[in-house]
């Protein structure tokens, strides 16, 4: 009887997901920003020592650029089809093939991702307690070996926010990473105009501790740990520069722009979408990202030049390895990389349940399995690996530029109908 008779206006029906969406605008900013923002930042600085600073920033304009308007096409593609997911736009743009290509590259991408941001809390957590203990060597204890470390966080703090249901809950914890990261923004900054140039450090000595520093910091991202040697006006910045390191900055800023795998999952849960909406919190995401990641790698590059290193916490690490402010600054990147792995972990899981469970309901036992398993693989691959870097540079030039530039254009082409843009339209002619 209730049923029969009609009540006021009808329900509006939810977009583009089985569930009505109820993440804030500002919460949405956060989590796309954080999806955005991470290990990246620590590279851009060396990145612009083997750049100049004019190459550097039309270089990472045009990333910026490209990556909000890649966003654009997805989000359009999405619009016309009234898809969700990365991996099903393929499906529908090359079937299955296009489905397989876009889930294998989300999944390796991610964990590339996850990979690179558990080998920093490996390497960085052990230097914090040292520091905090006052230490002047490692010790062999427990808690000053990294591969317990990084399963212990793993397990207490990323794991329990890995098993929320949904994307949007993970709000405020983005919004406290990229408050740890703009703490790492503000010490970089304040810290050019307290280190001098040259170091004193390096004054008579600086070889045998570059040559020491080698082995520390070849764990990290992108291996580019060849730093220059001393040279007449070594505290001049360079507004223009190529060399052998150079051709490697396009992959750093690449992978430092990739969101695009969790835009569909946040417009999914977003409260009231719409595209124009959506697109602004893009806008917004990459205009942040873009001013923090140029500041960061300005002062990063004016505080030492050429002598920067390719981790640049390392960097500060020489002129004064006790120094309380950079301990802290440790903490706060280590908080945030760490806020992160959540955040990029659930994309992986989509495309993981796309491939082999599609169709399916939402199942705890399915969603909390493949979370663990993600991320016993991880830590696995952070323990017993010698070095990320093989494997993290294959990913940073293959699966970033198909999920940011390939892909998204691709899948436009296909889905857009041709009585609407011919493959002569202006628009098709800019998108290829």
């Amino acid at each position: 009887m209730e049923e029969f008779l009609p009540h006021g206006a009808e329900k509006k029906q939810t977009h583009f997901t089985d569930f009505e969406g109820k993440t804030s605008f500002g919460m949405s900013v956060f989590n796309l920003s954080n999806a955005i923002m991470g290990s990246g930042i620590l590279g851009l600085a060396y990145a612009m020592a083997n750049t100049g600073i004019i190459l550097f920033l039309f270089l990472l304009t045009a990333v910026a650029l490209l990556s909000s308007y890649s966003i654009h096409l997805l989000l359009k593609s999405s619009g016309i089809v009234g898809i969700r997911a990365y991996e099903q736009l393929g499906y529908r743009a090359f079937g299955t093939p296009g489905k397989l290509a876009a889930a294998i590259a989300i999944t390796l991408q991610n964990i590339g991702a996850m990979s690179s941001y558990l080998y920093i809390v490996k390497s960085e957590v052990p230097l914090v307690i040292q520091t905090f203990l006052n230490l002047e060597e490692k010790t062999t204890d427990w808690y000053m070996n990294g591969n317990y470390l990084v399963i212990l966080v793993s397990v207490t703090i990323i794991l329990p926010l890995a098993l929320m249901k949904q994307l949007g809950y993970l709000g405020y914890a983005s919004g406290f990473s990229l408050s740890c990261m703009g703490f790492f923004l503000i010490s970089v900054i304040y810290k050019k105009f307290q280190i001098p140039c040259p170091l004193p450090e390096q004054e008579g000595n600086l070889t045998g501790s570059l040559n020491a520093t080698l082995v520390s910091t070849s764990d990290y991202q992108n291996g580019y740990t060849v730093l220059q040697a001393p040279e007449q006006g070594t505290c001049t910045p360079s507004f223009f520069t190529l060399n052998s390191q150079t051709a490697y900055t396009i992959p750093i800023m690449a992978f430092a722009f990739v969101c695009h795998p969790e835009v569909l999952p946040i417009y999914t849960e977003l409260k009231d979408p719409s595209k124009k909406k959506m697109q602004c919190i893009s806008n917004i995401s990459i205009t942040v990202m873009y001013l923090m990641y140029f500041l960061a790698a300005l002062f990063g590059y004016l505080t030492f030049y050429g002598r920067v290193e390719s981790e640049l916490l390392h960097t500060y690490n020489k002129v004064d390895p006790f120094d309380v402010l950079i301990l802290c600054v440790r903490v706060a990147v280590l908080t945030a990389v760490t806020l992160t792995v959540p955040i990029v972990l659930f994309p992986v899981r989509r495309a993981i349940q796309q491939m082999l469970f599609q169709g399916k309901d939402f199942s705890w036992i399915r969603h909390v399995t493949i979370a663990v398993v993600l991320l016993t693989f991880i830590n696995l691959l952070v323990i017993f690996a010698p070095s990320i870097l093989g494997i993290f540079g294959m990913i940073g030039a293959t699966s970033a530029p198909c999920l940011i530039f390939i892909f998204p254009a691709i899948f436009y082409i296909r889905i857009m109908p041709k009585d609407k843009e011919p493959l002569r339209s202006t628009p098709k002619i800019l998108v290829s």
